[in-house]
């Protein structure tokens, strides 16, 4: 699986979760938003996470 900014920011704005987790990472870690969706991506959704298989819908072909 692989990481696409577009497909993590539709999927934190379809998640109110996600949105807060978001906004922790970014405060507790001093990051601008780019960097946060890639380590909320990592954490929460590559590798099994909680969320990968809403992920994963997201780049299934529309149709």
């Amino acid at each position: 699986m692989k990481y696409v900014q577009s497909q993590m920011q539709k999927l934190v704005k379809d998640n109110k979760e996600l949105q807060k987790r978001l906004k922790e990472i970014m405060k507790e870690h001093d990051l601008e938003k780019s960097f946060a969706l890639k380590a909320l991506y990592h954490a929460e959704v590559a590798a099994g996470g909680k969320f990968q298989s809403a992920y994963q819908g997201l780049d299934l072909p529309k149709g």
